[in-house]
């Protein structure tokens, strides 16, 4: 399958942040820098998020999707997505974007659909999640997780199949419509399990689309 890669558009460190801003973001005392990023793609700037947790001094403590996408995005620098990251100190916070970038150019992506890079679908198997994902689907820092992301109805019968295959259970449910009209669920299981159940969900939504009306 043809894989859609996200873009970043914007990062910038601020070294020292306001205390004002600090308190509103709900800040530890030790946060003192922050790392701010906007990407095409919102759930591949979840992942790459998550991602930086596990191996930066850093935690996410914003994350947010945009409304109707990066088509409609207010800027040239929105995208669909802005992600806060906060450490210690500007080093570990640029350590924290070093492993952002690394997932958004190579291991976090969507696919087309059958070919069509306007239908698109993510299925991706985390093998270890990070504090950010753990948090979002109430389980343990470290347990995989399959993140199934697709338009709302391809959403709801990937899932089903996903959950039928696989020994997983869900941990989050992204009722459709999402922020930018998607659907989905955060699974848990184990990492075979997880990578059964986005293979499934891929499976089932690649099958439904190519006949969309034969109920």
């Amino acid at each position: 399958m043809k894989k859609i890669h996200a873009e970043i558009l914007s990062m910038q460190v601020i070294p020292n942040v306001d205390p004002g801003l600090a308190e509103k973001l709900n800040l530890q005392t030790y946060q003192r820098s922050l790392g701010l990023f906007t990407t095409t793609i919102d759930d591949v700037g979840y992942t790459a998020a998550d991602e930086s947790t596990k191996t930066s001094d850093v935690e996410v403590v914003y994350a947010k999707s945009f409304y109707a996408g990066a088509a409609h995005a207010s800027g040239p620098l929105s995208g669909e997505f802005i992600g806060i990251i906060a450490g210690p100190s500007p080093e570990e916070v640029k350590s924290g974007f070093d492993s952002i970038r690394l997932t958004i150019e190579n291991r976090a992506y969507f696919e087309a659909i059958n070919d069509n890079v306007n239908h698109a679908l993510y299925a991706n198997t985390i093998s270890s999640c990070g504090s950010y994902l753990a948090k979002v689907a109430g389980i343990s820092v470290g347990q995989p997780l399959a993140y199934l992301i697709a338009p709302p109805l391809e959403a709801m019968i990937g899932l089903d199949a996903a959950l039928k295959s696989a020994d997983v259970r869900v941990c989050e449910l992204f009722t459709p419509p999402s922020e930018t009209n998607f659907g989905g669920g955060l699974l848990t299981g184990s990492q075979s399990s997880c990578q059964a159940a986005a293979n499934a969900f891929r499976d089932a939504i690649l099958n439904m689309a190519k006949r969309p009306l034969d109920y």
